[in-house]
């Protein structure tokens, strides 16, 4: 199928990217970049922000609300690129409509065009099924991260968690924070021979002993 215009994506892209910008948008308009060319050499047409908008949400890259805010100006940008390369958006192909003159047999406008948005997302889901079939299957191990694997005659093998795998990385950081040296000089504490947390003015008791060795235990 020949291109609306002359100017390729890849342009486009190259110039939202010499623009001053952040990395993780950076990162985010390359994802989308490949996200529409892989659809793009697929044979999918419908390069529409609502469209794309979804696609890009499904895949992580964004939410397809915030695709309508100021800030996404970049994002529409480059979805606009490919829409103007790959030529008229059709919600439903010449062949398809052939197929499905009975939507006009429908009076009323509104439930007609429901009829018909619902038919395009079925045609579009079918698409991306089609394009999953020709992705190479893996095996996934369903394993918990961190899990020890034990073997029982009886029973068979058995993923126990530990507790390290248990915690997020935001908890880990602030367990580490609570027993930092530098944490602990900035609130005028010390750690003690048997893991309590003195004030070191009064020597007042905070955290009773233990405290900081569980804390590094349980950190592993």
């Amino acid at each position: 199928m020949s291109s609306t215009t002359s100017i390729h994506p890849d342009k486009v892209l190259d110039a939202l990217l010499s623009a001053p910008r952040r990395a993780n948008v950076k990162r985010t308009l390359n994802s989308l970049h490949d996200l529409c060319r892989k659809y793009y050499q697929g044979g999918f047409r419908n390069f529409t922000l609502a469209c794309i908008g979804r696609k890009a949400e499904h895949a992580g890259l964004f939410s397809y609300r915030s695709l309508y805010n100021n800030k996404a100006q970049a994002y529409r940008d480059l979805i606009q690129a490919w829409a103007s390369y790959s030529g008229p958006s059709q919600e439903l192909p010449s062949k398809v409509q052939a197929r499905y003159d009975f939507l006009m047999k429908i009076q009323d406008p509104a439930v007609r065009i429901l009829v018909q948005q619902v038919i395009a997302e079925r045609d579009t889901l079918k698409f991306d099924m089609n394009l999953l079939k020709g992705t190479t299957l893996g095996t996934i191990d369903m394993r918990p991260l961190g899990a020890n694997i034990i073997s029982d005659p009886e029973s068979g093998p058995t993923a126990v968690l530990m507790p390290t795998a248990q915690l997020t990385p935001s908890e880990r950081k602030a367990l580490l924070s609570a027993i930092s040296p530098k944490f602990l000089e900035g609130e005028g504490w010390i750690e003690g021979e048997r893991g309590e947390i003195k004030d070191k003015r009064t020597t007042r008791i905070v955290f009773e002993m233990g405290f900081s060795s569980a804390i590094r235990k349980l950190l592993g």
